[in-house]
């Protein structure tokens, strides 16, 4: 079933919108086409994961590397896969000689129209520290594939909130 009744803009900022289609409220990202995530394994069995503060839930979230499809002036035809490839470099300082896209879709389909496209990320070289760019404060870890799960645990204990889109990583990840 389509969505009934007319799309009304309720608020707009420099990236987003708040819209409101019949009785449904969502948020729409203005700025950006799509999203992507990535799986990135190293050749030693590392899961490269990323840890940054967001101040929407207001704590520090260890998340997959990811980052905006089009966000760039000039840019807003790039190719997922070239999107993927440079947030993967900006945010963790390794570059990957294949990246394939393992399936796409909305995180929370109820409150956003944003498409993520999940990637593996493999053949990984270390170029630089990684960390973002000037606006962003993120911190990288390379976590072994082998207790994992005791890892995130252990971050969680600790306070930090686990994004649930490294368990669809791992899925992948596990399924190679």
């Amino acid at each position: 079933m389509n969505a009934p009744g007319e799309r009304i803009i309720l608020a707009a900022g420099r990236h987003l919108q708040l819209v409101r289609q019949g009785h449904w409220e969502y948020a729409d990202r203005t700025s950006a086409r799509e999203a992507v995530a990535l799986a990135a394994v190293t050749d030693e069995g590392e899961l490269l994961l990323v840890e940054q503060y967001r101040i929407p839930v207001g704590r520090r979230v260890i998340e997959l590397p990811a980052g905006l499809v089009g966000d760039i002036a000039g840019e807003e035809d790039e190719r997922l896969e070239t999107a993927a490839g440079r947030e993967l470099l900006e945010e963790t300082g390794y570059r990957a000689a294949r990246l394939e896209l393992l399936t796409s879709g909305p995180p929370s389909a109820g409150m956003a129209s944003e498409i993520v496209a999940f990637f593996l990320a493999s053949g990984l070289v270390k170029v630089h520290d990684g960390g973002g760019d000037e606006g962003e404060d993120i911190t990288v870890h390379a976590v072994p594939l082998a207790g994992i799960e005791d890892w995130l645990d252990r971050q969680g204990a600790a306070g930090l909130l686990i994004d649930p889109k490294i368990y669809a990583g791992l899925y992948f990840v596990g399924r190679r």
